[in-house]
């Protein structure tokens, strides 16, 4: 059987990655929402509907660093002309292994499908749940590959008091036993340092391409 995505990302999460030998892996999309590219350590994964041969011809003739083509924006706008599809930015991407116990901070969940967090969330995840702390919010989906995806929300007004850290370790407590993912912009030092210090791990980049 053909290797799917979310094969990889589940090895991913458990420390077990792609060989680090400059290769390229091109799989099916795991629907029809999701298509990108996933960067790990010298080995990246495509995946698409586009035919794997277009891709790989497509890399070659681009002449990219061997380590870096996939995330090289010449492939980036080549992959989104050919789809139709647009991407927002480069993320890290990190997970975080489940945790016991209860948050440490009070949380009132959204049950308004109609809440503007929740339908923003919803054109990208399944199944969302939002949560609203004092000065921040949580959000919790089934995104890329069926995986567990966090996002988090911190007002102005608190900020650099740790509940961004706060909001994000407890997603792992919310998560019912399930890694949870999360996708941050490189340039977002401030989000990169609240995962990190809740104890997330970068595993590699991302690049979604969604459908406009």
């Amino acid at each position: 059987m053909a290797e799917e995505l979310r094969d990889i990302l589940e090895a991913a999460a458990r420390g077990v990655f792609p060989p680090a030998d400059g290769g390229v892996t091109v799989v099916a999309q795991p629907g029809p929402r999701d298509a990108g590219v996933v960067a790990f350590t010298a080995h990246s994964v495509v995946f698409t509907d586009e035919d794997e041969g277009w891709v790989r011809a497509t890399l070659g003739a681009l002449g990219c660093d061997a380590l870096a083509a996939t995330m090289n924006a010449r492939f980036l706008v080549a992959l989104m002309e050919r789809t139709g599809r647009t991407t927002d930015t480069i993320d890290v991407l990190l997970t975080g292994t489940p945790l016991a116990g209860r948050p440490s901070l009070a949380l009132t969940e959204v049950a308004d499908p109609g809440h503007p967090r929740v339908a923003a969330a919803l054109r990208r995840r399944d199944d969302v749940r939002v949560w609203t702390a004092d000065g921040g919010l949580l959000v919790l989906g089934r995104g890329v590959a069926g995986r567990l995806e966090a996002a988090v929300e911190v007002s102005e007004g608190a900020r650099h008091r740790g509940l961004g850290r706060r909001l994000v370790t407890a997603a792992r407590q919310l998560a019912g036993g399930e890694t949870v993912w999360a996708q941050v912009s490189a340039g977002n030092a401030r989000s990169l340092r609240a995962f990190q210090a809740a104890g997330y791990r970068p595993v590699g980049s991302e690049a979604l391409l969604v459908r406009p």
